[in-house]
């Protein structure tokens, strides 16, 4: 009988840990110089998560890379790996989860998607009572446990 194999967990990845991980990773020669690089490049490199995405997130991330002035052919790049490499989630919009309205498609992501953690910034933004998804931050280990029990509705 084979080995069992172990269950890769799912996550979401906010734009804020997107953005300071591609301003912490100059070389793919160099060590990762901040926690949400090292994050990236161990996704990339060692495929240890499997990263959910929605269309409503692609949009986000290309929108903040543009404004904060990453180049087109960059963003393209970017946008395009996650494109092959991520899963797609057909998200529902979840009403008022987040304090910040522009991070729900986010937390909507999660829940459709059965994400086991979200890592951002911003945890406030993550009210963690009502997410399923263990909400971390960059450089915290990715949870061992798969998702929390449901969480409290309002």
């Amino acid at each position: 009988m084979p080995a069992q194999k172990r269950k890769r967990l799912r996550g979401v990845v906010d734009t804020s840990v997107l953005v300071a991980g591609i301003a912490g990773l100059n070389s793919l020669d160099i060590t990762p110089k901040n926690p949400s690089a090292k994050l990236l490049r161990d996704w990339i490199e060692g495929d240890t998560f499997v990263w959910l995405v929605s269309d409503e997130i692609l949009l986000e991330y290309k929108r903040v890379l543009g404004r904060l002035g990453v180049r087109r052919p960059t963003i393209g790049k970017i946008v395009n790996l996650l494109r092959e490499e991520a899963e797609h989630v057909r998200a529902s919009s979840l009403p008022n989860i987040s304090p910040d309205p522009g991070d729900d498609p986010f937390c909507a992501c999660a829940e459709t998607g059965r994400a086991d953690f979200i890592v951002t910034l911003n945890l406030k933004d993550f009210p963690q009572s009502l997410l399923s998804a263990h909400v971390i931050r960059p450089g915290e280990s990715i949870p061992t446990t798969a998702r929390r029990k449901q969480p409290r509705r309002s």
